[in-house]
């Protein structure tokens, strides 16, 4: 499936978590990145937002910092979004933090506060731009069917050269870059009436095999995801706001996967969007996930001002406070052969095996096919001992403890920790 540099994927999977960040001019706005396109907004009407962009307040150590704390190891910046507003001063274009009263780069900043926590450096970059000229108009694009603007001129082939020069700035400008993340491909996409959309684009309008070549060439670290329209070349896949049944599988084959997911019902700053997930459903998301094999790429949207909301941050330090005493059931794990109790997740690593219990039970429970396989067992949040109940005597001593002899069976505290979700580290090896 992937190209990748084998160590590369490996640390990719050893991270486990990652920060998205989507922010740009639509932040004023404050009702999603995609407003232009919902609200049908012209060049003329979305112009304010460029002349008004001054993040005053914008801090990015401030963001690496809660990135770190919250446990994650990596982030991905939207470098450009569908609007086509670049958050560096390319040479290609004019529409860029140059032409805002902000008025300099914003992705080299962000990019050294992130390294300077230790965390890994990735890039979204949109496929997509409705403010380039070439770019033709199509049924996503905001401006089709608008008086005065016209398809005739537009050149497909000239926008790819344009996709091309701004990727191969940000690769050698922001060097070293980990991941690039684009966003995406429509060849085939139907409109909300479920009629073939017209204009959708795809690998021969992006040039994706010769793009891909570029991201080898100057980045060959860099890990590239599954939006290009190029089938067999990503080296991780990208389920977006929903979450797998199981681990991944491509052709009869598992592959790296990074589910990425919002704090509240949009990615760009919404003031008014209230679907917050709690803290406790994140952390259950990301154990979830890793119990499945995958990477949690959790995204947070910065206001027009630069700063994260109160409610984003508290959340992230929520997040946090479980990781300090657990991220070693996270970090550097992945998914077990063993089968877990109902309502929880297996994870493991190495002859460590993470028991995360999503409903605390009364007392007992039992895991199947563990009997005899387990040395010692404790709460991961204060390594206190989990007595491990011989088979033998939980037949004694009441029927209804009579298990199966391949399985163990835990005695636990009726009081659940005091944590979002209860981890029982369990030592493997007889």
């Amino acid at each position: 499936m992937t190209a990748a540099d084998p160590a590369r994927l490996e640390e990719f999977r050893r991270q486990r978590f990652g920060m998205f960040i989507h922010w740009g001019v639509y932040a004023l706005a404050a009702r999603h990145e995609w407003v232009r396109n919902r609200e049908r907004l012209s060049r003329e009407q979305y112009q304010p937002y460029l002349d008004r962009f001054d993040p005053d307040l914008f801090d990015p150590s401030v963001w690496a910092r809660a990135a770190r704390d919250a446990g994650m190891r990596y982030m991905v910046l939207t470098t450009k979004h569908h609007d086509g507003f670049c958050l560096w001063d390319s040479e290609l274009t004019d529409y860029s933090v140059r032409s805002t009263p902000c008025g300099k780069d914003l992705v080299g900043p962000i990019a050294d506060a992130f390294r300077r926590e230790g965390l890994g450096v990735g890039f979204y970059h949109s496929l997509l731009d409705w403010q380039q000229p070439d770019f033709p108009l199509d049924g996503l694009h905001p401006d089709l069917g608008r008086d005065g603007v016209e398809q005739d001129g537009r050149d497909v082939s000239r926008y790819a050269d344009y996709l091309h020069g701004q990727v191969e700035e940000l690769l050698t400008r922001y060097a070293p870059v980990d991941t690039m993340w684009f966003d995406f491909s429509y060849p085939n996409r139907r409109d909300a009436q479920g009629r073939p959309l017209v204009g959708g684009k795809g690998r021969a309008d992006w040039r994706s095999d010769d793009l891909i070549a570029l991201v080898r060439r100057l980045a060959p670290r860099a890990l590239i995801n599954d939006r290009l329209d190029v089938p067999g070349a990503a080296d991780f896949v990208t389920p977006e706001q929903y979450q797998p049944v199981a681990p991944i599988v491509v052709d009869g084959v598992p592959v790296t996967w990074e589910a990425c997911q919002t704090l509240n019902g949009s990615w760009g700053y919404h003031r008014d969007n209230l679907d917050w997930k709690s803290p406790e459903l994140l952390i259950k998301l990301l154990v979830d996930t890793v119990a499945k094999d995958g990477n949690l790429l959790l995204n947070v949207g910065p206001n027009g001002r630069g700063e994260l909301e109160p409610r984003a941050l508290d959340t992230l330090a929520e997040i946090g406070r479980w990781m300090r005493l657990h991220s070693r059931s996270i970090h550097d794990a992945g998914a077990s052969v063993y089968r877990p109790p109902a309502d929880c997740r297996y994870t493991q690593r190495g002859d460590r095996l993470y028991l995360h219990v999503f409903s605390w039970p009364f007392k007992h429970l039992h895991l199947p096919g563990l009997a005899g396989k387990v040395r010692h067992a404790q709460l991961l949040n204060d390594a206190s001992e989990i007595r491990l109940v011989p088979h033998d005597e939980g037949a004694g001593t009441h029927h209804a403890l009579r298990t199966s002899p391949d399985d163990l069976t835990l005695e636990l505290p009726i009081q659940r920790p005091n944590v979002a979700v209860p981890v029982i580290e369990l030592f493997l090896g007889r």
